[in-house]
């Protein structure tokens, strides 16, 4: 048929242009023959006729009949052309003859169809191009001709084929490649003629119909192909009233119309057309052979009327454009207005011409808005014409009862949404509101086949990405326009829902529409724009709310927060409607609190509330603007001010009024509110009325007849003469036009104006008055936000519909029986979590969670015997576990109380048996491997081999990833005997798991954000419940445990954020075992699990390391049969504690807590010697003894000293950890020393010089042990460090305390054991005593220079001498020691020599009387008498005095020293051993 391709607009010629195009021509010669052969043709044809056979006769002369000679003078020129170019000849030579022949009505179908075969063949041989000689006279004569057609019809099916050909023709018309010639006027003949074919077609045969739509279908594609080439053309177009079909002639149009006499009898030619009638005067020809002509004047797409499209003559004369794009698309629209006025005959099929005209026409629509595109926005009238005559007819289609006229209303709606919506903006909320919306939920009567097919459509809606964020940018956020989005998303919802019915097509469609809309938004995530914080919007200030604009619709830095601040000034308002319904003067109050109306309330604004808020009682609205108060009144103009009345009826006017409240009973208030109605209306439509009484007289006339018309208790109606009788000289004192009311009447009489409007907002249909105040309120809107792939808005968005949508999409999982719907909803669940996680809607992660694991079954009681079987077989329970533990491990940094759910699960899987027992009890083993692992692959433990004897009975292995080995390597050693189909179910269900990597979770625990973390911390505690004192059941201990590993695990896995567990961890584990009296594996792991974080985060965690310690506080309040039991092992894990970190315990209240520990230990004969190893880890040369400890640590050596568990050697051995550590305190002094100044060295000397006392004190007890060993080893240490402090400063007074509290104080408790208890009890009570006396001598003889300065060594002197005195007259076993009376003479000699070589001990006056010389020699002659002749020989006494006297003055120093010289105690020691 020619070639397809139409060229894109004439181009330039050059100088080389006709050689190429010869190069795609036959050669002339063959052109010429080409042609010769269809002159032949046709003659050969003719010549078959006896009428073209013989000669006609003119006068006396014989001729050749016309037509024959003009085809034998073309052959005589066609063979002499080869020496011209073919371009350069006109076309019109070579085609003339043939289109004569077309035109002829005395030639029949045959030679008709024979010519219009040889201009088809010409036309396809592209001979001719837009640069040939005169080509546009050239086709412009084709048109013309094949347009006229005439021929004599003989039989039908001749008749059919010259149809088919004349199709043909007109189609190679516009395909060739000089079509860009033609001129509007014929391109609209063309496709004319093609109409009418299609028309007639209906009478004719099949094949004939479907050509006839065919070629239609095809020229309306070539033509609007078009568009795009062309430029605008808006400057162009005028506003005459040109009928182009009666200025520009006939143009080959003939009245006569008839396809032959077997047409009137068919009554599918009978239909008229609105404004452009199909013939309707038929009448058969006169003659015999009928003759047929293709046009009528009645179907020319030329339109005349008040709806026409007028070009300037010359436009429709130029080369086709947009003027010929308009016609004919005003023609197919018009094509959708004919059918409300048709008039079918007897015999017609009323279903199927109802669907079909429309359904050819919206396909030819679709066709052109197809090709048409975007570039349609750059013509004027033919967008004005999508958007108010086609758009109104496709909200009319739309409610069709035929799903395929409704199926291609909603193509091109998709077809326009994707091309024009930003011209299209409350068009495309009309018709989902009063279409889609209507049907798809089944209301008002919509049938089944309806409800599918505009369910698929918007679907097919929700599947353009942009889509939705469009309908919420644009209408939800819009408060003039209602809530799309949210109305089609609660649609999806509810329509997914299989109420009390099995799962259906239908269902599973929504379901994939509300899915379709969740992708979008994830795959949006990506593309970046994803705001973390979402600020709430806030209204500081009174703003009118009906004036906020935005600075800029095009970047979404000012349309973003303009559209959240309208969508929060919008949900205010409904709000306050909602406050306002219950009680109007609270619900404006309302409003003033949040900015929306002035502190003092303005006419204007009340006035903007009522007009532009959805949702408010009508009734309420109605009696406030019909009150008398004057701001009432004045709120009524304000608002009747906010109508645009302009260019409308007045019946239109007063519908749209009385829409928006509720007009109110009494007739003051009624005349009030149409008086304000009137002077609004007349202020912008004053074209007939005179004045505003006139329409205010005429608006009252019209309520009367509604009333009259549509009350069923006015039984006599009034007439159209008695209304217009009644309106007689209001305008003014004259008569208004009679058509005029007329046309006022029929239209109430035959639709009723309500005045009790519908409450609320609803889907209200599209009246013909609602689209005419749409079509003004287009003009003033805003404009179009046209969305991006970003995520802007999404988070408000998913915050609307994400509950109806996890809940629609759970109901159709849970009814779902195929694999493939559950995937989709699995799909659907994971798209939801994603968007949840990323704009950080934590509520609807968790609700999302809980709705999951309903499904996975885990949560049921189990009522099946072999429940690891059941969820092996239920596909259903498996896909929901594993998205489960999917968006756990994915998503858990924002799961909150989901968590719970999530562990009731891990719980469930673990009694069954297929988590092993101890799933995380050493989750913290691998916390230090997981720095080497890729993050979200687990370590497989070397334990892979371990298996399970049988899946319901799990076994223990070391190692939390060792544990998931052993689960899935659960398969390797099945029982053989177990049935095939058991085994699969166990794979299956060990597959699951696998899938699950639920150790994922804990051991990734670090990388949670805290708040989550805190979360599952805290659902590990709840799961594990309360502990109860002595009640609990074996299964509730095992849970209980389970959890506390876990809890245990992340808090290893956690340590830098510790801070965040550590509060509920310790609250845990101190009321298990508070609450604990018999020993379990519950406080076993408690106890343990402390044990071991402490142990593993001292190191990182020195600002908490004392409440780390602290805690370990709660091991001392086991009750004592808890701690007997696990003393053992508490020991160790505390030695081990203490050896790994005891350089990271640097406070009292640590070591306090330790030493408390290892004081405990001491007593309990298993433990004692691995606490004992502890301290001599601390102790052993000083090596961990701090300030901080050294007390604690002295106190905690003195009670394994005295504790009588372990050995005597192991005493005697925490006996000189004590005596060693002197040397701790001497080296502490000389560190100070070199590093401190003086006040910090003083206040240091006097804490050292307290733990020496402490110390020394310490061992005073000791050495009143039973064990001879222990008490005398005690003796000999506490000697050595009284007489080993050289190097600490020791204040005089603190060695008088010494003196009393220790020194003293031991001796006389000694005295006391010796003589009150039995030999039995203290063997050899006489050594110690002699060491004790031993011990007071030299410590004494040490000090006596610096103590003998002292004021009160009187005093002390005194105490020594009594304690000798006593230890003389001690009796042992009954008798005095010889040994005693033996030693102490002689240490008491010692220490007289001494005293006397230092000149302490001298007779100093006689007179006077001296205390000390006195008081000596009174204890001494008690003990020895003898020796004051021993130690003073017989000498004059004055004059030993007098010599004592000289020799010493000198010796007592002025000042009083503080630490003894070692060399001079040595000095003494060694005289008085020599």
């Amino acid at each position: 048929m020619g070639r397809l391709k139409l060229q894109a607009g004439i181009n330039s010629i050059d100088e080389e242009e006709p050689e190429e195009c010869d190069a795609s021509y036959p050669n002339k010669t063959t052109l010429a023959c080409m042609i010769n052969s269809e002159i032949g043709a046709v003659l050969a044809v003719m010549r078959r006729n006896v009428r073209w056979g013989g000669r006609y006769m003119s006068g006396d002369d014989q001729l050749e009949h016309s037509l024959i000679q003009s085809f034998k003078a073309l052959r005589r020129q066609i063979f002499s052309w080869h020496h011209h170019q073919w371009q350069a000849i006109n076309p019109a030579l070579y085609l003339q003859p043939f289109l004569d022949v077309i035109r002829s009505d005395e030639t029949g179908a045959a030679i008709t169809g024979v010519a219009l075969s040889s201009v088809y063949k010409i036309l396809t041989l592209d001979v001719s191009d837009q640069n040939t000689a005169n080509v546009d006279d050239a086709m412009h004569l084709v048109v013309d001709a094949v347009t006229s057609c005439r021929f004599e019809v003989t039989d039908p099916s001749s008749e059919e084929v010259v149809l088919v050909k004349i199709l043909q023709v007109l189609l190679a018309c516009m395909k060739s490649k000089a079509s860009v010639m033609l001129s509007n006027q014929h391109v609209c003949t063309i496709v004319n003629t093609c109409f009418r074919i299609v028309h007639q077609a209906g009478t004719k045969g099949e094949v004939l119909q479907q050509i006839a739509r065919y070629t239609m279908h095809e020229l309306v594609r070539c033509i609007f192909s078009h568009l795009q080439d062309v430029g605008n053309t808006d400057h162009a177009l005028v506003n005459g009233r040109a009928n182009l079909k009666q200025e520009t002639g006939t143009g080959g149009l003939n009245n006569e119309y008839a396809f032959g006499s077997r047409q009137l009898e068919n009554g599918s030619l009978s239909s008229e057309y609105d404004n452009q009638s199909l013939p309707t005067n038929l009448a058969p020809n006169a003659a015999t052979g009928v003759t047929a002509t293709v046009m009528d004047e009645n179907t020319a797409i030329a339109i005349s009327g008040k709806d026409g499209v007028h070009f300037d003559m010359h436009l429709m004369t130029e080369p086709y454009g947009v003027p010929c794009m308009v016609e004919i698309f005003h023609f197919l629209c018009s094509l959708l207005n004919v059918v409300e006025h048709m008039e079918m005959g007897p015999r017609s099929n009323t279903v199927a011409f109802d669907e079909d005209v429309p359904l050819f026409a919206l396909t030819l629509i679709n066709s052109a808005i197809e090709l048409g595109g975007p570039s349609i926005r750059r013509h004027p009238r033919l967008l004005s014409l999508i958007q108010d005559e086609l758009f109104h007819n496709l909200m009319q289609f739309g409610l069709s009862m035929s799903p395929l006229i409704l199926s291609i209303v909603c193509s091109i709606v998709l077809n326009l949404y994707h091309n024009l919506r930003p011209e299209l903006k409350l068009q495309i909320e009309a018709f989902f509101s009063c279409v889609i919306l209507r049907l798809a939920q089944g209301r008002y009567g919509a049938s089944y086949q309806q409800q599918e097919v505009a369910m698929e459509a918007l679907v097919d809606f929700c599947r353009q990405k942009t889509f939705m964020v469009d309908m919420y940018a644009n209408f939800d956020c819009d408060i003039t326009c209602s809530n799309v989005f949210e109305d089609l998303a609660n649609l999806l919802s509810r329509s997914a829902f299989p109420v009390n019915c099995p799962l259906s097509s239908m269902h599973i469609l929504a379901l994939d529409g509300l899915i379709a809309v969740i992708q979008g938004m994830a795959e949006r995530i990506a593309n970046g724009s994803v705001s973390s914080e979402y600020s709430p919007v806030n209204l500081e200030e009174y703003t009118p709310f009906w004036m906020v604009k935005c600075e800029n619709y095009n970047d979404p830095n000012h349309w973003v927060p303009f559209s959240r601040r309208r969508k929060y000034i919008k949900r205010r308002l409904m709000i306050g409607a909602d406050h306002f319904n219950r009680d109007p003067k609270k619900g404006l109050e309302f409003l003033q609190g949040t900015h929306l109306l002035p502190d003092k309330l303005d006419p204007q604004s009340v006035a903007c509330f009522f007009r532009y808020t959805a949702g408010l009682d009508k009734n309420l609205v109605g009696d406030f603007l019909g009150n008398h108060d004057e701001f009432c009144v004045q709120v009524l103009h304000e608002f009747a001010g906010t109508f645009d009345f302009q260019d409308m009826n007045l019946d239109t006017a007063l519908r749209l009024f009385l829409e928006t409240f509720r007009l109110p009973g009494e007739s003051q208030k009624i005349h009030r509110v149409l008086e304000a109605f009137s002077e609004r209306y007349y202020e912008q439509s004053p074209h007939i009325l005179a004045n505003k009484d006139a329409a205010l007289v005429l608006s009252y006339s019209m309520i009367m007849l509604n009333t009259d018309q549509h009350n069923v208790q006015v039984k006599k109606k009034m007439t159209e003469e008695d209304f217009i009788r009644n309106n007689r000289h209001i305008n003014g004192g004259n008569d208004l036009p009679r058509d005029f009311l007329s046309e006022i009447y029929h239209s109430i009489c035959k639709n009723e104006i309500r005045t009790t409007p519908e409450q609320g907002v609803g889907f209200p249909e599209m009246t013909p008055s609602r689209w005419i105040d749409l079509m003004h309120k287009s003009r003033k809107t805003a404009p179009f936000i046209v969305s991006d792939s970003k995520a802007y808005l999404d988070h408000d968005m998913f915050a609307i519909m994400s509950g109806p949508t996890i809940a629609a999409i759970s109901v159709v999982f849970d009814h779902a029986e195929h694999e493939e719907v559950c995937q989709t909803c699995v799909d659907g669940f994971l798209a939801v979590a994603k968007i949840s996680a990323c704009h950080h809607l934590e509520d609807v992660l968790d609700d999302l969670v809980v709705s999951l694991c309903k499904f996975t079954t885990l949560l049921n009681p189990s009522l099946v015997e072999e429940p690891v079987l059941a969820f092996g077989d239920d596909m259903k329970a498996r896909m929901a576990t594993v998205t489960v533990f999917t968006i756990a491990n994915r998503y858990g940094d924002y799961i909150r109380t989901g968590w719970r759910n999530i562990l009731d699960c891990i719980l469930r899987l673990h009694k069954l048996g297929l988590l092993p027992a101890r799933v995380a009890s050493d989750a913290a083993d691998e916390s230090e491997l997981s720095a080497e692992t890729v993050h979200g692959k687990p370590i497989v433990n070397s334990l892979s081999s371990a298996h399970l004897q049988s899946i319901g009975t799990p076994r223990r292995s070391s190692g939390l990833m060792g544990r998931f080995s052993q689960l899935l390597s659960l398969d390797t050693e099945e029982p053989r005997s177990q049935p095939t189909e058991q085994h699969a179910a166990h794979q299956r269900t060990l597959n699951t798991i696998e899938k699950c990597h639920i150790d994922s979770i804990f051991t990734e625990s670090k990388f949670l954000q805290a708040e989550s973390l805190l979360q599952l911390a805290r659902a590990l505690i709840w799961a594990a419940g309360r502990p109860q004192k002595g009640n609990s059941t074996p299964e509730d201990e095992d849970t209980a445990v389970f959890c506390l590993e876990l809890l245990i695990a992340i808090t290893l896995n956690n340590r830098d954020r510790i801070g965040i567990l550590w509060q509920g961890v310790y609250e845990h584990i101190s009321n298990i075992v508070q609450s604990t009296v018999m020993p379990c594996a519950l406080v076993e792991k408690a106890v343990f699990g402390l044990l071991r974080i402490c142990q593993r985060l001292l190191p990182y965690k020195e600002n908490i390391a004392d409440e780390l310690l602290r805690s370990l506080q709660l091991v001392l309040k086991l009750d004592a049969r808890v701690a007997d039991a696990y003393c053992e092992q508490i020991t160790q894990e505390v030695s081990r504690l203490v050896k790994e970190n005891a350089s990271h315990i640097r406070s009292q209240l640590g070591w306090r807590t330790i030493t408390s520990l290892l004081s405990n230990i001491a007593r309990h004969i298993e433990a004692s010697e691995a606490g004992f190893d502890a301290l001599l880890f601390i102790m052993s040369d000083g090596a961990n003894l701090v300030p901080a400890n050294y007390v604690l640590c002295i106190d905690t050596a003195r009670q394994f000293a005295e504790s009588r568990v372990g050995q005597a050697e192991r005493s005697v051995r925490a006996l000189d950890l004590m005596a060693g550590s002197v040397s701790c305190l001497a080296r502490w002094t000389t560190e100070a020393k070199e590093a401190m100044v003086e006040e910090q060295i003083s206040k240091l000397s006097q804490d050292i010089g307290e733990m020496w006392l402490r110390l020394v004190q310490g061992l005073r007890k000791v050495c009143l042990d039973q064990r001879e060993e222990v008490r005398n080893h005690a003796l000999l240490s506490l000697q050595r460090c009284l007489t080993g402090a050289d190097g600490i400063y020791l204040p005089y007074g603190l060695w008088l305390q010494c003196f009393d509290l220790v020194i003293f104080t031991v001796l006389d408790d000694l005295l006391e054991i010796a003589q009150g208890h039995s030999q039995k009890d203290y063997r050899n009570m006489e050594g110690t005593l002699i060491l004790a006396m031993k011990l007071l001598s030299k410590v004494f003889l040490q000090l006596l220079p610096d103590l003998s300065q002292l004021t009160t060594f009187c005093k002390l002197w005194l105490g020594v001498l009594s304690r000798m005195e006593k230890y003389t007259k001690v009796k042992v076993r009954g008798k005095r020691s010889e040994k005693l009376q033996e030693t102490v003479p002689e240490l008491l000699k010692n220490s007289l020599i001494v005293m006397k070589m230092r000149g302490i001990l001298v007779q100093r006056s006689a007179l006077g009387g001296d205390s000390l010389w006195e008081l000596t020699w009174l204890h001494v002659n008690n003990i020895s008498p003898s020796l004051q002749l021993e130690v003073f020989p017989e000498q004059d006494s004055e004059h030993l005095q007098h010599r004592q006297g000289e020799s010493v003055g000198g010796l007592v120093p002025d000042n009083l020293g503080s630490v003894p010289s070692s060399e001079t105690g040595n000095r003494v020691d060694d005289g008085h051993c020599g």
